[in-house]
């Protein structure tokens, strides 16, 4: 009797009109970042900056550039009253970004019109750096190394013809940028051009962003004084290239039955007689990574600064170590300038230049305003099964070893 009873209610929760699987699942994959090819913008591009309303604010740097040195892991309290883990601790994967400080060498100037952004004026620093030169030309060793030899001369009377193009920009303009490279010599990458991008001034009126800008050409920005800790930010950058790729890896169809004749990793039909061509909302085979791409509401969990040898240091652990973890980062090294620590992954391989933009929108979910406790910081090695966090760790472990006695 129970189980006639129990085949009654499961009559009564089924739908009348059973339906088929080809009419209500779901496409696979995103229509709306075709076409899937390679960018041309290699290290990042900022299409929009958050929007300029906070004319009372005080003039501030938008965005930042750092380069993708590796992930670990932290363990920390959670502060969410009403949730599940509330009180309780957590692990969370973190990526961790090399941020040396940036130079600004420049500013420009845009007015609004029908059509979009026009620039109206550019104006550079007297001096630049080897490594922006660097970035103009396509052989530094062959070439004359006279890259704004002649522009620096503006500056030889009094620079008045600079003075009156950043007085144009101050009258005319409504969007003011900065032209700011990174300090690639700082890093052990191997590279020797700078990485430079324009970045918006927000806050206060045209002529205070003009003035902003003008005092800090040829002037160091660290992160944290463009970005504070338990803030959510954008991140732009490249994704890892993977090649050419079936449908099943690109776009995520089903595989077919394993009898299937001819391979199963496949679509079975392409699509109808008529019209007698492929759609281009049919999955293909082709190329599958390196798409530019940006991600939202990354929080910084700890930002670090160069030189400091307990970085790594929480009030639950009071070990002194720095965010390098032992043999440092594979594929890496070791971070010797300024770093950020975000929640989660991050675009591309490592060494890959990634932009730290400010988040474009307000924020007021919990998940985002949440107060990050960091209790501890994984430093143990990333290649393979890491036991000791430090060295010295290790080494009273391990007790005298016949290497360390080698002179």
């Amino acid at each position: 009797p129970h189980l006639t009873a129990f085949r009654g209610s499961l009559k009564q929760h089924q739908p009348r009109n059973m339906s088929h699987r080809k009419f209500e699942a779901p496409r696979h994959g995103n229509l709306g970042f075709l076409p899937k090819k390679r960018t041309k913008r290699h290290s990042g591009r900022i299409r929009s900056f958050p929007a300029d309303k906070d004319t009372s604010a005080a003039p501030h740097l938008t965005a930042f550039r750092g380069y993708k040195a590796g992930m670990t892991h932290v363990v920390r309290g959670v502060d969410r009253p009403g949730a599940l883990m509330h009180k309780r601790e957590v692990v969370d994967a973190v990526t961790v970004l090399e941020t040396p400080p940036m130079v600004i060498v420049g500013v420009v100037g845009y007015v609004e019109t029908p059509r979009g952004l026009r620039t109206l004026a550019t104006v550079f620093a007297e001096h630049l750096a080897e490594e922006f030169k660097r970035r103009c030309y396509r052989n530094w060793y062959k070439s004359k190394k006279k890259a704004y030899t002649k522009y620096a001369q503006k500056y030889a009377d009094g620079a008045k013809d600079i003075e009156a193009e950043l007085a144009r920009i101050s009258k005319f303009c409504s969007v003011v940028r900065v032209i700011a490279h990174t300090q690639v010599k700082k890093l052990n990458l191997r590279v020797k051009k700078a990485h430079i991008m324009e970045i918006q001034i927000n806050g206060g009126d045209v002529a205070s962003k003009v003035d902003f800008a003008k005092a800090l050409f040829e002037k160091e920005v660290t992160v944290d004084s463009v970005f504070n800790t338990e803030e959510n930010i954008d991140v732009i950058g490249v994704t890892k290239g993977h090649g050419y790729e079936g449908v099943t890896t690109r776009w995520g169809v089903t595989r077919l039955p394993r009898k299937t004749h001819r391979g199963l990793r496949k679509v079975a039909c392409i699509g109808s007689w008529h019209p007698a061509r492929v759609s281009t909302t049919v999955p293909r085979a082709g190329q599958n990574g390196y798409f530019h791409r940006t991600e939202l509401n990354k929080k910084i969990y700890r930002i670090g600064k160069s030189g400091d040898a307990a970085s790594c240091r929480t009030t639950a652990d009071l070990t002194e170590k720095s965010i390098t973890p032992m043999g440092g980062f594979p594929h890496y090294g070791e971070i010797n300038e300024d770093w950020v620590m975000i929640k989660g992954g991050c675009v591309g391989v490592k060494k890959r230049p990634v932009i730290l933009r400010k988040s474009m929108m307000n924020h007021s979910s919990r998940k985002h305003l949440e107060n990050i406790d960091i209790k501890f910081i994984d430093t143990s090695s990333k290649l393979g099964h890491g036991r000791f966090q430090t060295q010295d760790e290790k080494y009273k472990f391990l007790g005298p070893l016949a290497s360390r006695n080698q002179t």
